[in-house]
């Protein structure tokens, strides 16, 4: 059966998504896999690599707008949970708190060796998102791989100075998508083939 251009670049959507040193260490990768391919989704790039600083500092946008919106997420946790930054952060200043969970992000991330993996398909980046859950693990459903294999939460890896360990990060829209393809994989290690549920569905 003959697919038309629309089609094709709905099966042809993609996203990242990179098992983190937590993940890592936890020997939790064959299981990411796993459910990833068993969704349907097609990994076309796979890898483990040691990333440095600046690898893992540019993985995120680094604007203020960025800096300051992660700041409020915590500082919104921060009030839930009846916790008072300044006594537990020494400030209570967005912008400062984003910068801290900044470089906690990038230490996380230069810990050991990340998986990143390259998947696409259709609704690629949303079917991602599902099967890895909310970001905060406490929130993400049972099912999903942070709801299954993370129990850490934003206020105790504040407490401690350190990233939440949340096993994966997934692409959140296409704007991310498009920057970390780029930024994880090179062109020459992207591969194309089809699974063979492809000819029966689509």
């Amino acid at each position: 059966m003959m697919k038309n251009n629309k089609t094709k670049e709905l099966l042809g959507e993609r996203t990242v998504m990179l098992i983190k040193p937590d993940g890592v260490k936890r020997g939790l990768i064959g299981e990411c896999i796993r459910r990833v391919e068993q969704r349907g989704l097609k990994i076309i790039a796979i890898k483990m690599m040691v990333v440095d600083k600046e690898h893992a500092r540019k993985h995120y946008p680094g604007t203020e707008d960025w800096l300051r919106g992660m700041g409020v997420k915590t500082l919104d946790t921060y009030a839930k949970y009846n916790k008072d930054p300044i006594k537990e952060l020494g400030t209570a200043d967005s912008l400062k708190i984003g910068n801290m969970i900044y470089d906690w992000n990038v230490d996380l991330f230069t810990s050991g060796p990340v998986v990143a993996m390259l998947i696409s398909g259709i609704h690629a980046i949303d079917m991602v998102r599902k099967i890895v859950g909310k970001t905060v693990p406490a929130l993400a459903d049972m099912g999903t791989i942070r709801g299954d294999y993370s129990v850490d939460s934003p206020v105790l890896a504040n407490q401690a100075k350190r990233a939440m360990r949340n096993v994966v990060h997934a692409s959140g829209d296409f704007v991310e998508a498009d920057h970390e393809v780029t930024h994880w994989f090179l062109p020459s290690e992207i591969h194309d083939y089809i699974r063979s549920e492809e000819e029966v569905m689509f």
